[in-house]
Formats: C-alpha cells, structure tokens, sequence
C-alpha cells in the first residue's frame, strides 16, 4: 500500500509540473526573444541562473529560504512588518506546493529554450507571407507558425518530459514521501531490498509508455516532411 500511495504522489508531481510548466515555458521563451532589451536580458539571466543550479538547490531554496530570510529580518528589524512575519512562517507551508513550484520554475525554463529554439528555426518568409495575406502576427503564429514548431520541438521536448518522471524523485529531498522514499522505508524498517527493484520498473514502464506515445505523436506530424 506505501508504495502504491508513492506512485499516486509521483504522477501527480510530474502532471501538475507539466501542466503549469509547459504553458508558463512558452510565455519565458517570448520574454528571451523580446524586441524590448531590459525583459530581454532579465529573462535569460533568470533562464540561466535556473538552468546552472541544481533542481535540489533550488528546491532547498524555495522551501527553506524564506523562512530562513524572514528570521534574519525579524532579529535585525526595529519592528517586524506583516511581510517579515510572513516569510518568518514559509517553512511551515506544505512541502508539496513546494515541489511543485520548484519543479515548475526549473522545467519552465528548460522548456522556454527549446520553444525559442523551435519558434526561432521557422524561416521569417511564413511570417511575411502571412501578412502579406493580411493575416495579424498573432493568426500567423498560431495558424501558421505554431503546428511547424510543435514537430521540430517533439523529440527534445519528449527527452525533457522523460527526464522530469526520473527527477519527481528529488522530492524526498524536503520529506515528500514519493515513490523512491517508500520503498527506501522498507529496508529501514523490515531490511527489504525488493520494494526498490518495483519502484526501477515503475520508472521504467512510465518512461516506455511516454517514449511509445511521443513516438506515435510524431508520426502523426510526418506530414511537415517536405
């Protein structure tokens, strides 16, 4: 029953993360490709700070940090404001939202570079063929540029999804009790090694299923092959 109530919580980890990063990826990716400098620049340093940590540091940050922060400045401030005291009590926010912020946020940015990628390899010809049409830049991209890209940015985005199933397990990091840590409990509590060897097939029969479905979803774009 542990390690079952561990896989619930890994799916939900990895749907919840997919549904809030995906979207919130391709608003990033247009922040990098900005005609306006200063979000330009402020995106991909944020981008790469992301990209150059650790997804374990970051979720140590975003569970402990604030609260760390709100102590240092309630014991340097006059007067502790409603601000100071709310940070003072983040450590005691539910250790699940987060995961999933801090799991949102990094794959968010992992995905924003491979829509910039994808959006950036449409030739500018569409763009301007579109207008010339009288289509907005808008129908263009979503009529238009937005299917083309979708099949140029499947296998990456496939290889990222992939690695996000294997990496919900850097949740025990903060005490949620995924699958990986229940089946550890077993060989602290009853010296079991067997429960680890269903929680590897269940990584593996995840991952095989999501490789088959990216790989039909492929298929059925074949018809963009020139």
């Amino acid at each position: 029953m542990s390690l079952l109530e561990g896989f619930w919580k890994t799916v939900e980890i990895f749907l919840l993360t997919l549904l809030f990063s995906l979207p919130l990826g391709l608003i990033i990716s247009f922040g990098s490709m900005s005609k306006f400098k200063p979000l330009k620049a402020l995106t991909k340093l944020f981008v790469w700070v992301i990209r150059g940590t650790p997804l374990m540091l970051q979720l140590v940050i975003i569970f402990y940090g604030p609260g760390l922060i709100g102590t240092w400045a309630s014991a340097h401030a006059a007067s502790g404001g409603a601000v100071t005291q709310w940070l003072a009590t983040w450590e005691c926010f539910d250790r699940f939202h987060a995961v999933i912020i801090a799991f949102v946020i990094n794959y968010s940015c992992y995905f924003s570079e491979i829509y910039r990628g994808g959006i950036e390899s449409i030739p500018k010809g569409q763009y301007e063929a579109g207008q010339v049409l009288g289509m907005t830049k808008s129908q263009v991209f979503f009529k238009v540029v937005l299917l083309q890209v979708v099949k140029r940015i499947i296998p990456p985005m496939s290889n990222e999804i992939i690695t996000l199933v294997k990496d919900t397990s850097l949740a025990r990091t903060i005490s949620v009790y995924e699958i990986i840590w229940n089946g550890q409990s077993f060989i602290a509590s009853d010296g079991l090694l067997w429960p680890l060897f269903y929680t590897g097939a269940f990584y593996l029969i995840f991952c095989g299923v999501l490789t088959v479905i990216f790989g039909r979803i492929e298929k059925k774009l074949d018809y963009f092959k020139a």
